[in-house]
């Protein structure tokens, strides 16, 4: 997706495409004014004969010599009026030298005079089909040319329609009529769109370490975006109401776990709003409505099903054993191992982790090691501050507090219907297993610690 500031983007790759050379004019005038004349059907499909062509001459001779009359008496306003009308509705006659300077002279300072003195550049859109008539009309309106005829005349002069690419192109106001022909042919505006990958599994300052390594033309500011999302606005929360009445999104909650993962096409003008906004709309499109009216019978709000989704995502490696990991920390809520702790490693490493991020500088987020278990003393031993106490499920019963992170639809879909009929409590990593990640399960401590001694863990 492609997110752009100031409202719904336009997709910046779309193919440039050639405008036809003939779309813009008209049937010949010549032949017209044969037409006009009473020249007969056969005599006009003839045309293309010698007989043909003298007629022609000798009809563009007494036409200019009337003209050439009418400039020269009385009548030469009217004449000349009639004839920059008429080359306004045929604009392939402005390229007979004659007509082109009546049209001229008629013109006179709307020619070199812009719509008003005003700098500014401003995004305008060619489309494809696009022509010096229908351009001129975006223009008037948007307030860029003061004279249509003027453009008109200038773009055929110059042969602009041949020249006509479809996409945004910048003009001001302070551009002659030529100035704007020249402006929509070389003022063309090149977006350069970079795509971002955020994965499943990543919390908030994972997202944010991530955004401090792009360079430009990216330029989210990641401060900003942390802010954000780890203290949501009121004004940000009301425009996705789904967060509260559907997802359960406590007052003063952060936004972990809904982020959706997906790869994003940023450009320039993203800001970290923008960027904000198109996660939590990715979040509501992978996800969907009905995933969140979880039913009575799962004991659960949808917010604590994400945060048990979360561990899922954090702890699965094959997608198979989702399920039977969302079990396993199931039948410890139920009291399957007695003390209805969940004792899992994840939930322990994000708290600490945030413990060492508040003692870093924000800047040195990107070179963090995330997830980390090494140097750790017993994980039921780990000391946490008051705040996260919730989030060492060796102590505490029962789920943390909230997400540690965004988790896959796979791992919600788990959470939402674990496999707890096998009565599964443990399991471990398997070393060097195929698939790799595979885990061993255990119903009983005394199966675990054997399987513990198998695989030489102790």
């Amino acid at each position: 997706m492609t997110i752009r500031g100031g409202g719904r983007p336009r997709d910046p790759r779309a193919r440039v495409q050639q405008f036809d050379d003939d779309a813009y004019r008209d049937e010949d005038w010549t032949n017209r004014d044969v037409r006009w004349a009473g020249a007969p059907q056969r005599r006009r499909k003839q045309g293309s004969g010698l007989g043909g062509f003298l007629r022609f001459v000798l009809f563009a001779l007494i036409m200019a010599g009337v003209v050439l009359v009418g400039l020269l008496t009385v009548l030469r306003p009217v004449v000349s009026g009639a004839v920059v009308d008429w080359a306004y509705d045929n604009p392939g006659a402005l390229r007979i030298p004659f007509v082109a300077d009546i049209v001229r002279e008629r013109l006179g300072p709307d020619l070199t005079q812009p719509a008003s003195g005003d700098k500014t550049e401003v995004e305008f859109e060619e489309v494809t089909g696009d022509n010096p008539k229908t351009l001129a009309g975006r223009l008037k309106a948007d307030g860029q040319i003061r004279n249509e005829q003027a453009f008109i005349f200038e773009a055929t002069q110059r042969e602009l329609t041949p020249q006509l690419q479809a996409g945004n192109f910048r003009v001001a106001r302070n551009m002659t009529p030529d100035e704007v022909v020249t402006a929509l042919v070389e003022n063309r505006i090149v977006i350069t769109v970079v795509p971002v990958n955020f994965r499943e599994s990543l919390r908030l300052e994972q997202i944010t370490a991530k955004l401090q390594t792009l360079e430009p033309p990216v330029t989210v500011d990641p401060q900003e975006f942390y802010d954000l999302v780890k203290s949501p606005p009121a004004e940000l929360l009301a425009d996705y109401p789904w967060l509260t009445e559907q997802a359960g999104l406590p007052e003063g909650a952060s936004l972990e776990g809904f982020l959706g993962a997906a790869t994003y096409d940023i450009v320039a003008e993203t800001t970290a709003e923008d960027l904000v906004r198109a996660m939590l709309d990715a979040f509501y499109k992978q996800v969907g409505p009905e995933r969140m009216a979880v039913p009575a019978s799962r004991g659960m709000t949808f917010y604590q099903v994400l945060a048990l989704a979360a561990i899922v995502e954090r702890e699965a490696v094959i997608d198979d054993e989702r399920w039977l990991i969302a079990g396993v920390y199931q039948n410890r809520i139920d009291g399957g191992n007695r003390t209805k702790l969940l004792e899992a490693d994840p939930t322990v490493l994000y708290a600490v982790d945030t413990v060492k991020l508040s003692e870093m500088e924000f800047d040195e987020w990107q070179g963090f090691r995330f997830w980390s278990p090494k140097d750790l003393p017993p994980l039921a031993d780990v000391p946490l501050p008051e705040a996260l106490a919730g989030y060492n499920t060796y102590k505490v019963q029962g789920l943390p507090p909230g997400p540690i992170c965004t988790p896959s639809v796979a791992s919600i879909d788990a959470a939402l219907q674990p496999d707890t009929e096998a009565g599964f409590i443990f399991f471990l990593a398997i070393p060097n297993s195929d698939p790799r990640g595979a885990h061993d399960f255990s119903k009983t401590l005394e199966e675990h610690n054997e399987k513990k001694r198998k695989y030489g863990y102790t």
